[in-house]
């Protein structure tokens, strides 16, 4: 959708032109999955496509929220910010309005707002809808209210203020407990580079993605991504099982901290073989980031390629939160010629895959995989070919 037809929409819905617009990327991760509470580093890059925020002032005290993907809308007195019932879609925009006001009390918000939203991100497929929406709220109205965050020279510091303010509007309005990755990487996304991102302390750099005759190609399984917290607390819980056997030999904060050749050395200690499965992958998924962050920078993209398999593999053997769709998905590419790497991307049991696929393969990747995805699963997957692309931003 164009700038112009989202204009004729606010105007439709509205009765006049939006004085503002931003838009915000959704974001996949390339590598480093189940890593982050496990003290270790993540590589998201911020996408093409993502959520449009168009805006205007009004006199009535009243925020109205709107959005071109819902059919609710939602109408809210200044004097009554507060979380709405049922899951309210409002709640992901409400949200970052409030803590903006929060964690910046000089933000006054003294106006009402018209609110028109449009997103692009698939619903459902994992890769970030609701952080695009919440980093495009607190990227408009950081700039509305004048807050001080908004104001200072530092633009990093800045983008890292947004998906602070963005994570806990998930975690307070949302309700989902989710980690910062998603928000960073949103607000922090630079074209042509991923995001070597250490999610406990949020030092980062952007590490250039050099896809020469190359594309990112995103497949949805339509198999919705669904790790449900049991999933996610059982595998918390059984590396923390594997942490605290580990220190009965050996003195470490987190599984991150030890290499592969330390892992020969304290595998023993681990008495569960859940656990001891967990923390294997975590182990070879730090190393396996670290080693895609070097071959980026190397320009070294069909390792990068393999770095990406083999984690899919560790994700499926030894942390087992693939699921059959995901392996079909994965498994149809790695047959496909052109192909460098293909793995799941996100939390796991649904949601999509990501591959390295050359220009010249993307046609056939797509009729193979979508074939035999199809004839195993009985499900029909989407493909998306994504840009790389900038973090958030104002418009006009």
């Amino acid at each position: 959708m164009t700038l112009s037809e989202l204009q004729t929409s606010f105007e439709q819905a509205f009765g006049k032109q939006a004085e503002k617009i931003f838009f915000a990327p959704g974001r996949v991760n390339l590598i480093g999955e189940h890593t982050d509470y496990n003290g270790g580093s993540v590589l998201p890059c911020a996408l093409s496509f993502g959520a449009w925020l168009l805006l205007r002032k009004n006199d009535d005290g009243v925020l109205r929220f709107r959005s071109l993907n819902m059919k609710e809308t939602y109408s809210i007195q200044l004097s009554a910010i507060k979380p709405q019932p049922n899951r309210a879609w409002c709640n992901y925009a409400l949200g970052c309005i409030d803590i903006i006001g929060q964690r910046h009390p000089e933000a006054k918000l003294t106006s009402g707002y018209d609110l028109l939203y449009y997103g692009n991100v698939p619903a459902g497929a994992g890769l970030s809808s609701s952080a695009a929406m919440e980093v495009v709220t607190a990227r408009a109205f950081t700039e509305e209210l004048s807050a001080v965050c908004y104001q200072q020279s530092d633009d990093k510091a800045y983008r890292t203020e947004l998906a602070k303010i963005s994570q806990l509007c998930e975690q307070q309005y949302a309700g989902v407990m989710c980690g910062i990755m998603d928000q960073f990487a949103s607000a922090q996304g630079k074209k042509d580079h991923a995001i070597h991102l250490h999610c406990d302390t949020l030092e980062f750099e952007h590490v250039p993605v050099k896809l020469d005759g190359i594309k990112v190609v995103i497949t949805n399984t339509h198999s919705p991504h669904h790790l449900d917290s049991g999933a996610y607390n059982d595998r918390v819980r059984q590396c923390q099982t594997a942490l605290e056997q580990i220190r009965k030999v050996r003195p470490i904060n987190y599984l991150a901290e030890l290499t592969p050749e330390d892992w020969q050395e304290v595998e023993q200690a681990i008495t569960d073989p859940i656990a001891k499965k967990r923390a294997h992958h975590v182990v070879g998924e730090v190393a396996r980031t670290a080693a895609a962050v070097e071959a980026l920078k190397q320009g070294n993209i069909a390792y990068f390629g393999e770095l990406m398999t083999a984690s899919h593999v560790s994700l499926r053997d030894d942390y087992e939160v693939t699921g059959p769709q995901l392996d079909a998905l994965a498994e149809a590419a790695w047959q496909v010629e052109g192909v460098l790497g293909s793995r799941m991307t996100g939390g796991g049991f649904g949601g999509c895959t990501v591959s390295l696929v050359k220009d010249e393969a993307i046609e056939s990747f797509k009729a193979f995989v979508g074939k035999e995805y199809e004839a195993k699963t009985g499900l029909k997957a989407d493909f998306y070919v994504a840009e790389i692309g900038d973090g958030v931003t104002r418009l006009r």
